[in-house]
């Protein structure tokens, strides 16, 4: 439950990511205080997560989440290039998450 939780808090982090730009500087009071209700969610559920994921692992995930998804928002919404050694990088942030999500369930050995 607890990576599900960090899964959904990256997908506030996202949408809190890609909102922030309507407010215009936060001089557009209706969209601030949706971006703040998404940062709210998104930190809330990072917090739980962080109570059964390792804060380094937790936090590195969400804000791969968050690159990856607002990347590809920018992308899809907002026009940005697409270019071979901006989606390579994307795909490192990916291997990254993946990776941090694999070592998560080794079982810990002790240090030498």
């Amino acid at each position: 439950m607890a990576w599900l939780m960090l899964f959904v808090a990256g997908v506030f982090e996202v949408a809190w990511a890609v909102s922030m730009k309507s407010t215009e500087g936060w001089t557009r009071l209706r969209p601030s205080l949706i971006t703040l209700g998404l940062m709210a969610v998104s930190f809330y559920l990072l917090s739980r997560a962080m109570l059964q994921i390792p804060i380094g692992t937790a936090y590195a995930v969400w804000t791969g989440i968050g690159s990856v998804g607002v990347a590809f928002l920018g992308i899809a919404i907002y026009k940005e290039p697409v270019t071979a050694a901006r989606l390579l990088f994307i795909a490192m942030i990916v291997a990254g998450i993946v990776g941090l999500k694999v070592v998560s369930d080794l079982p810990a050995r002790p240090a030498v």
